[in-house]
């Protein structure tokens, strides 16, 4: 399934997409019910898409895929490097992305996405699949100058809108190999396979649940390929991952 939160005349539901309708559900995706449909539908051309998750957190692994690491020039990580993007980083597709004026460098990176659609403590590898509600894009924005001045990656991470998410979670892919692709005004800046990542997405789960609950609807990011880069106001930003679309962002 296709699973996407669209606004229509004021109001915001989650659905299933199905083309260019919108089959409207009575609960979120994740909330453990069984009949969610309210039998109604919604016309895409009619709503806004809005970000596919409301996350209690995003935890995001850094430098997952080993050219990124290199190009950090930090040498590669012994074990998965986490770290915290909070909810009022969550950003809608199609939405605007805003760094405050101090800001001197506005970095994009290009992510794989997951959501949880079951609590999670302690996961087995073997088992991780089973917590997970499908797959998205995310465009995990960094003010790296603040990044590297701070020495940690809070403030440089968590401004407001920092977490461009969406347009769907699905189902539908098989995560372990995906075509990742990020665009700056049509230039592509990064490309690369989820294939490539140096921890796989079973063990991620269990290292991060390991030292804390996930809750469903929770949001874990995948890291980012080489190729990072700055963005600046007028600029647009695609990431696109093959079988779940194209998040598309405007810097102002």
């Amino acid at each position: 399934m296709k699973y996407v939160r669209a606004e229509r005349l004021g109001r915001v539901r989650w659905g299933v997409l199905d083309g260019d309708v919108i089959h409207t559900l009575k609960y979120p995706p994740y909330a453990g019910e069984t009949e969610y449909y309210d039998g109604k539908t919604w016309k895409v051309e009619n709503c806004r898409l809005l970000a596919p998750c409301e996350p209690t957190k995003i935890v995001c692994v850094g430098k997952n895929y080993y050219d990124h690491a290199m190009e950090m020039g930090e040498g590669v990580p012994e074990k998965p490097i986490l770290f915290i993007k909070t909810p009022n980083c969550v950003n809608d597709p199609e939405g605007e992305v805003h760094a405050p004026d101090f800001v001197g460098r506005l970095d994009y990176e290009g992510e794989l996405a997951l959501v949880l659609k079951k609590r999670a403590k302690d996961v087995k590898p073997e088992e991780a699949w089973s917590y997970i509600l499908g797959f998205t894009c995310l465009n995990d924005v960094t003010a790296r100058d603040i990044q590297k001045g701070d020495g940690q990656w809070t403030r440089g991470k968590c401004m407001d809108g920092f977490a461009p998410v969406g347009p769907v979670v699905t189902d539908e892919v098989d995560p372990t190999d995906l075509k990742l692709e990020t665009r700056l005004n049509g230039e592509i800046v990064q490309s690369s396979r989820t294939s490539l990542f140096m921890t796989k997405i079973p063990e991620m789960l269990a290292f991060i649940t390991a030292s804390m609950t996930l809750e469903p609807g929770d949001v874990v990011s995948t890291g980012t390929p080489a190729g990072i880069g700055p963005m600046k106001p007028g600029d647009t930003v695609e990431v696109e991952l093959e079988g779940i679309g194209v998040l598309r962002s405007r810097i102002v």
